[in-house]
């Protein structure tokens, strides 16, 4: 079995579908107010949903982990494009981990985005 992607509901998945385009650049498919996204080999799909109404209220339920060697400058573009921030970058364990760094902030619906450094073993 393989994890191929993520599909995120919304009640005004064009105001979404605009956002991610300006994250992630022009989307490979598109059509009406469905978004798919190749993100480095992962799939993130956007459209509407019946049961999915307003901002979302569980925000750390399932975040988006992204992948990057430049938190500081990914961190301020994503912000300046619209979104909210949830924690500025920082190191969670800045002895054993002095590479690692994170950072959240929330979409347009309030659902969160990591941005992590690569991992290393």
């Amino acid at each position: 079995m393989k994890l191929i992607g993520v599909m995120l509901g919304s009640e005004n998945s064009a105001v979404l579908g605009d956002f991610y385009t300006k994250v992630f650049g022009k989307p490979g498919w598109q059509e009406k107010d469905w978004y798919g996204f190749d993100v480095g080999g992962g799939n993130l799909m956007i459209g509407p949903h019946s049961e999915v109404k307003g901002q979302n209220q569980s925000p750390g339920r399932i975040i988006l982990s992204l992948e990057t060697d430049d938190i500081e400058n990914e961190f301020n573009r994503i912000k300046d494009i619209g979104a909210t921030v949830v924690a500025e970058p920082y190191q969670p364990d800045k002895e054993k981990s002095p590479d690692m760094w994170l950072a959240t902030l929330a979409d347009p619906d309030n659902n969160y985005i990591q941005l992590s450094s690569p991992w290393k073993s």
